[in-house]
């Protein structure tokens, strides 16, 4: 299904959407996005807490089937001076899909930026919550970290 927009916000049904949501914004921002993972646990698990440091460009996500934390992306590498946030939706959920969008340097597989996107399974709310320089060397192995 495609994003439906309500007021200012844009409301998906699945995590798919939110790799619309990463394109579209991403287009806005001249980075666009054209490599994605969705963040699955190792329990299987979809759905997550997510803790975010943008100051410091750390995000973790929190599995809520097992609790078992994971860094996205090269997070674990900056967690030392990062005070990451729990995120909320604007409707009070706490809970999230998440899915990373990267764009890379012309003619390169170096990824130039990072987009963090979410959507809450109880509101259906899409938007990205997080969005930084990423100087990682092979986009595979940072969406492999996502």
């Amino acid at each position: 299904m495609a994003l439906k927009k309500r007021g200012k916000w844009r409301y998906g049904d699945s995590q798919a959407d939110i790799r619309e949501e990463i394109f579209r914004y991403s287009g806005e921002v001249t980075y666009l996005a054209h490599h994605y993972a969705d963040a699955v646990c190792k329990c299987g698990g979809r759905v997550f807490w997510l803790f975010l440091d943008d100051n410091q460009c750390v995000a973790v996500r929190a599995c809520i089937a097992c609790k078992h934390e994971h860094p996205i992306g090269d997070s674990a590498e900056y967690m030392a001076e990062a005070e990451p946030g729990e995120c909320a939706c604007p409707c009070g959920a706490r809970e999230f899909e998440i899915t990373v969008g990267v764009s890379l340097y012309a003619d390169s597989e170096d990824v130039k930026w990072l987009y963090l996107g979410c959507r809450c399974p109880a509101c259906g709310l899409t938007a990205m919550y997080g969005d930084w320089k990423n100087e990682f060397l092979d986009y595979r192995k940072l969406l492999a970290l996502v």
